[in-house]
């Protein structure tokens, strides 16, 4: 039977695979559905999972030992390999007491080039120190962009990468860097106790895989002021919002102390989503803060009301702001107007621009 479940995973992930779909899901009671270029259709010729199929596919997606603990831990992450054709991060959980899953390719490693975003963002990977964030909703190849922030830095120096991530999802072959990837719930019980090991283990470059809590913030922070180049990520919508995050999350008496390591410390901050192109697929939209000297004093001083117009004046650092990118994208026929509109954080200033 557990040979049947394999070739019924087979099956669905070389659909997924032949269609060029990011992410399966599979739940009891229903066909599975594929998202392709961000819409979800029904793949309407598989049958209806049940309960048992449910069992046995996150028995061999998640392993039996991770699938053991979905019953006391109502949802587990993991990773899978396919075949040498692609490997997808997953996520099981229990809604009204069955068994779903999803599922999310991770494409190969691919230069900013491939991803056709800002050469601007190499001036960070090629930081010695200080702390840069990439944020945005789920979904929106946070992660990918991390990814060729990393590669860059393998093809071009020779650091000590560490990596700390739930699950691991890209796997860096090492070219002129040492490379380990430390995945929380396997390699390591949490976040922040990786990090405060970073310390003893000689890391020159950290990525993060998520800000998860104050604590881990804090130990980011501070490895950042003790000579680590620290990358991470935040599900936030725009710079100014990532960066009222960070410091709303500690108490009110430690604020002020962190707005100042915060000023100190940050490099940048690029948040991205991933819009539908009219050529087929998505293409990334981006806003690029550059932590100058005047953005330092604003986020001391508590000013963060005023980096959006930082950004949207700040051209002459390399700063980007959203609607400036999504105009690009329209004039060079890449998205509709519709769609820019759509996924601006700010509608009424893109129709100014227009």
């Amino acid at each position: 039977m557990q040979q049947n479940y394999q070739q019924q995973i087979d099956a669905l992930l070389d659909i997924v695979f032949q269609n060029g779909a990011s992410d399966l899901h599979l739940s009891v009671g229903r066909h599975p559905f594929i998202r392709v270029s961000g819409a979800l259709s029904e793949v309407a010729n598989y049958p209806v999972l049940t309960a048992e199929d449910m069992v046995g596919m996150v028995t061999i997606l998640a392993g039996e030992e991770k699938a053991a603990k979905l019953a006391d831990l109502t949802d587990i992450d993991f990773a899978y390999n396919y075949n040498d054709k692609m490997r997808l991060r997953g996520n099981a959980y229990i809604q009204l007491g069955k068994i779903t899953i999803a599922l999310r390719t991770i494409e190969k490693i691919r230069t900013l080039t491939d991803l056709k975003l800002p050469q601007t963002l190499l001036q960070f990977s090629r930081a010695k120190q200080g702390f840069f964030l990439v944020v945005g909703p789920v979904g929106q190849g946070k992660s990918t962009t991390l990814a060729a922030l990393i590669d860059s830095i393998n093809t071009e120096r020779r650091e000590h990468i560490l990596t700390i991530e739930h699950p691991i999802e890209y796997i860096h072959p090492e070219k002129q860097s040492i490379i380990d990837q430390r995945e929380v719930g396997l390699d390591t019980t949490s976040f922040h106790a990786a990090l405060e090991s970073v310390f003893r283990e000689d890391a020159n470059v950290i990525l993060v895989g998520e800000m998860q809590n104050p604590e881990t913030i804090a130990t980011a922070v501070t490895a950042a002021e003790t000579g680590h180049l620290v990358l991470s990520t935040l599900h936030t919508n725009s710079a100014a919002q990532t960066i009222d995050r960070i410091i709303d999350s500690f108490p009110p008496e430690q604020q002020e102390q962190v707005r100042a390591q915060l000023a100190a410390t940050l490099l940048g901050v690029f948040s991205q989503r991933l819009v539908p192109s009219i050529k087929g697929g998505r293409v990334a939209a981006y806003e690029l803060l550059i932590n100058t000297k005047g953005v330092a004093t604003m986020i001391r001083e508590g000013r963060t009301h005023e980096v959006d117009t930082a950004i949207e004046t700040g051209s002459e650092h390399g700063m980007i702001s959203m609607n400036r990118s999504l105009i690009d994208l329209v004039q060079r026929g890449e998205i509709s107007i519709d769609d820019a509109r759509t996924y601006s954080t700010n509608p009424d200033g893109l129709n100014g621009m227009l």
